[in-house]
């Protein structure tokens, strides 16, 4: 049995067992989407803001994973009618490495009464004979909020390429007695089955404030009973979107775990998407199978922007699902524009996945760590290195050789004298406003330093992803990872927030190293070998193509020794 989802952004996806009808309104939906997206005008091509090997369809709106008979399966939310969200369908793409794309078919469209309205998020699950189900939320005729059940038509097909609806939809629905928001009842996560061979789920809500992860159970995949209590809840946060639930190792090691596994030395990861933040946030804790009840080992929910998160950057409605073919779990995510609706109507699309990232425990399970999937470094090109060298107080040095547009840059720092290391201020507890007020030009002791990408050959325009290291009151380090937008276009319509985060890490025992992947409007940067991850969008308008360059920087008073930095130019990856 093995409990699988490969899927985009705002669709989180199940499967399961049951009578299989494909609705007669099912084709005529599909022609007329078809028509749809053949008949929309805007051309992204010569478009500088495209991205040469993250992933996003050729045109209009989406936000985006399963592996079945060795092909990786993306599906994800779009509307093949604009550039902004709207007239929601599943959109499928299919690849054999995570990194080149086919588009499919579209995979689930509005054709029941249960789904007329849109065809929401939902997750992928494994059922014990293979097949994948898909759950998703519909929006029935009274606009409320219900989940459904999709599996494949033909399960020889290994790109999956038709789906059936059960004829019993909805499967799971707000009434009266049970008391569920029928506006906030949406994004079911993969299921997991118990040691009673009876499935679980849960479904993201809210009550009065206080978010919730819904649990359901079932025998048979299709009748679904509400659990008396949530599997976890936390008052003040508002509604929980697409929640992940998922088993991962001690021990610091990056095997991936199936969604049911249970052990004395496996933790849960409870994450959701908080509509109030529009950020995803996490907890590490214990999950009592017999109680069905999380447990967070600290609930850094109602902290909010001060809790756990996959990415202290512009990252929403991720999603994880377990890839046995290579034992590791993967997570996907979805990257926002920072640009105006009407610029995003005018280039003809919007939203970006962010590349798949291996995340496992770290050895202290106090966090998770995140690493950009391995197939990545097939699109890496000849290698630039930098030997060691030390950038003094105030320098910089351009990485020459390397498209500045589209590369993939790995930078290790030396030993620091931490003797020079400015005190923090004990009041300073929110690293994105220390980095917001503290940006890449405010000259500090030890830092900043980093790199300066996309940067114009003047240097109008960069965006600058960089440390500094703080001594705090107790003696010990505080390492602060910025990315700072804030120079990063000279149209200032752009969404230009500097972002930041507190870097667990000890600079006196540990190597301090950066990785940041670069592609024309994207940069996803990945600090302490991916114990925080920052991602970025920007649109300059003079750094684009052949105009952008690529610096390492010093601009704090004392120097800063580079170990190591190698820059490779990234290929185009095939996202047809």
């Amino acid at each position: 049995m093995a409990s699988l989802n490969l899927f985009s952004f705002f669709a989180l996806l199940f499967l399961c067992h049951g009578a299989l009808h494909l609705q007669a309104s099912h084709h005529h939906v599909y022609s007329r989407l078809q028509d749809a997206v053949a008949s929309s005008s805007s051309s992204s091509k010569g478009q500088p803001y495209r991205t040469g090997y993250h992933f996003q369809p050729p045109k209009n709106w989406i936000n985006g994973p399963m592996i079945y008979k060795g092909i990786y399966h993306l599906f994800y939310q779009y509307n093949p009618k604009g550039a902004v969200w709207g007239n929601i369908v599943w959109a499928h793409s299919t690849s054999t490495d995570l990194i080149n794309w086919t588009p499919q078919g579209y995979g689930i469209y509005p054709s029941q009464l249960s789904d007329i309205n849109g065809t929401w998020s939902g997750s992928t699950t494994f059922l014990q004979d293979g097949t994948p189900a898909i759950l998703y939320t519909g929006i029935n005729p009274k606009n409320q909020q219900v989940q459904n059940l999709a599996v494949p038509k033909n399960r020889s097909d290994p790109y999956l390429r038709d789906w059936v609806k059960n004829p019993k939809n909805p499967l799971m629905a707000p009434t009266p007695q049970n008391g569920i928001n029928a506006s906030s009842f949406r994004d079911p996560t993969t299921a997991w089955m118990g040691r009673d061979k009876i499935w679980r789920v849960i479904i993201g809500s809210k009550v009065d404030g206080k978010g919730m992860a819904v649990l359901y159970t079932s025998k048979d995949f299709v009748n679904w009973v509400r659990a008396d209590q949530p599997l976890h809840s936390t008052d003040g946060t508002g509604m929980w979107e697409c929640p992940d639930f998922f088993p991962v190792l001690m021990g610091g090691y990056k095997n991936g775990l199936d969604t049911s596994r249970l052990g004395p030395r496996v933790k849960h990861v409870l994450k959701v998407s908080l509509d109030d933040t529009k950020h995803d946030h996490y907890t590490i804790g214990n999950y009592d199978p017999i109680k069905d009840v999380y447990t967070p080992d600290h609930d850094g929910l109602a902290e909010k922007d001060f809790g756990l998160r996959y990415d202290y950057g512009k990252y929403y409605a991720s999603k994880t699902f377990f890839d046995p073919s290579m034992n590791r779990r993967i997570l996907l995510g979805w990257i926002n524009e920072s640009s105006s609706v009407v610029d995003d109507i005018k280039k003809g699309w919007s939203g970006v996945h962010t590349i798949p990232r291996t995340i496992w425990l770290h050895r202290s399970g106090k966090q998770l760590v995140q690493w950009p999937v391995k197939e990545i470094e097939k699109l890496r090109g000849k290698p630039v290195v930098v030997p060691t060298r030390v950038l003094n107080g105030g320098s910089k040095l351009e990485v020459k050789g390397v498209t500045a547009v589209q590369a993939d840059v790995e930078m290790y720092f030396g030993k620091f004298d931490l003797s020079r290391a400015e005190k923090l201020d004990p009041s300073w507890t929110d690293p994105q406003l220390i980095c917001s007020r503290m940006g890449s030009s405010v000259r500090g002791k030890l830092g900043p330093f980093g790199l300066l990408v996309l940067g114009s050959k003047g240097l109008e325009e960069y965006t600058a992803v960089f440390y500094r290291i703080f001594k705090a009151s107790d003696s010990k380090y505080v390492v602060l990872m910025c990315s700072d937008q804030s120079k990063s276009s000279l149209n200032n319509a752009n969404d230009k927030t500097t972002y930041g985060t507190f870097l667990d890490i000890d600079p006196i025992k540990e190597m301090l190293s950066l990785r940041t992947l670069i592609d024309h409007s994207i940069v996803e940067s990945f600090g302490g070998f991916g114990k925080s991850c920052i991602t970025s969008r920007v649109y300059p308008t003079l750094a684009i193509d052949g105009a952008a360059h690529l610096y390492a920087f010093n601009n704090g008073t004392q120097h800063v020794r580079i170990a190591r930095l190698t820059a490779w130019s990234m290929k185009k990856a095939h996202i047809a």
